[in-house]
């Protein structure tokens, strides 16, 4: 199997998976919501604030590890808090079966946790796999030839400016490489300029 054909099986398995656990477990809530005093919109809306709120978190902590900045705190707490209440409301949906019908219910709720952690794992290595593939293009790509009958030379990490230029032939965007070295666009426009 290639690694595009696994990542992709992969990203729809967790879809299905992450559909189907959303839908029985936004029924679970709504009937507990609506049996504890809550009705109509109100009933209908909690539920996906819980997984709201887990989504959210999810993807900012996705998204600081992208970027390679500390994951804020709150959005630690919020995912926290978010995976104890859609368990939690899952689990006390199932306790009116006992034991074993709390654990049947609260597996949706899980499994839904589960699927957009598994989703962001998949993000966050395909992001970490295509920036490897990039710095060793870069690498081949920004070594100087040698010339012939000359010394060897020895192979110097490149320059901002040869990595940004390598980048910007191999067809990434000004904004991608901004992105990837954590630098200001601005900057990367000056430099790709200054080479033409």
């Amino acid at each position: 199997m290639t690694d595009k054909l696994i990542r992709v099986t992969t990203a729809l398995a967790v879809a299905a998976v992450a559909a189907v656990a959303a839908v029985i477990s936004y029924r679970h809530a709504y009937e507990l919501v609506r049996s504890h005093g809550e009705s109509g919109l109100t009933a209908r809306l909690v539920p996906f604030t819980v997984d709201g709120l887990i989504w959210a978190a999810s993807m900012l902590i996705l998204d600081a590890n992208r970027h390679g900045r500390p994951v804020p705190a709150l959005a630690r707490w919020c995912l926290r808090a978010g995976i104890v209440a859609t368990v939690g409301a899952n689990l006390a949906h199932g306790l009116g079966h006992g034991p074993i019908g709390a654990l049947v219910s609260a597996w949706p709720a899980l499994a839904l946790v589960g699927s957009f952690e598994l989703l962001a794992t998949l993000i966050r290595t395909g992001h970490q796999a295509t920036a490897e593939r990039s710095a060793d293009a870069v690498r081949y790509q920004a070594v100087p030839d040698v010339e012939q009958g000359g010394p060897p030379a020895l192979a110097e990490a490149p320059s901002l400016e040869q990595t940004i230029r390598a980048w910007h032939e191999a067809g990434t965007s000004q904004r991608a490489i901004a992105r990837q070295l954590s630098i200001d666009r601005r900057k990367v426009k000056r430099i790709i300029d200054q080479a033409a």
